[in-house]
């Protein structure tokens, strides 16, 4: 019979939100919070800054943790990755050692596309950062949290393509009552007195 190696277990860094109470404090995780609200909406800015505000302190109070910022987008649509500049510059820090950990309110915070979702979970997977969404209590380190996140990431973007096309009937049936909706945001007289 042949000899059997016993290889012994070892935690990796980035790898459990919460540490077992036993384990040396060492090392600690470096855990960064992405914060994004989509609208400017009254209740849409408190809850940024409630976001901010919460994850900040949460992160500070835990011994086993080391703050490795906030990264916040405001205003910005989650279905598309490529305008959300905290969003890339939380994912960059990742990339360059910084960050073990990222906590976010929910996967919708996260992103709102499916490919999006998995494609950076799973890049963060490749170099141990965990990804814990504080809503759905998910973990992206675990084995089932996988599962969870493509359920969970398909349902936000359907949520997402559902109010799309809930907004865009709303003025399709605007338009056939006569009543035209101008945003006046892009308008500006100063530019047309330039010539």
């Amino acid at each position: 019979m042949g000899k059997v190696r016993i290889i012994p277990a070892h935690q990796q860094r980035g790898n459990s939100i919460n540490r077992s109470p036993d384990e040396p404090q060492s090392e600690r995780l470096r855990v960064a919070a992405y914060c994004r609200v989509s609208t400017e909406l009254d209740e849409q800015a408190n809850s940024y800054e409630t976001q901010i505000s919460h994850y900040k302190e949460l992160i500070q109070k835990d011994p086993s943790w080391e703050f490795a910022g906030i990264f916040a987008d405001d205003r910005i649509s989650g279905t598309n990755t490529k305008k959300r500049d905290q969003f890339n510059k939380m994912i960059r820090a990742c990339k360059a050692g910084k960050i073990d950990l990222i906590v976010t309110k929910s996967i919708s915070r996260f992103a709102r596309n499916t490919i999006d979702c998995l494609k950076y979970i799973r890049d963060l997977k490749a170099i141990n950062v965990a990804t814990f969404f504080e809503k759905e209590n998910i973990n992206t380190i675990d084995a089932k949290g996988e599962v969870l996140i493509t359920i969970m990431a398909s349902l936000a973007q359907q949520e997402s393509e559902s109010l799309s096309q809930n907004v865009k009937l709303g003025l399709q049936y605007r338009y056939q009552q006569g009543k035209v909706l101008i945003n006046h945001n892009h308008l500006s007289l100063s530019r047309l007195h330039q010539g």
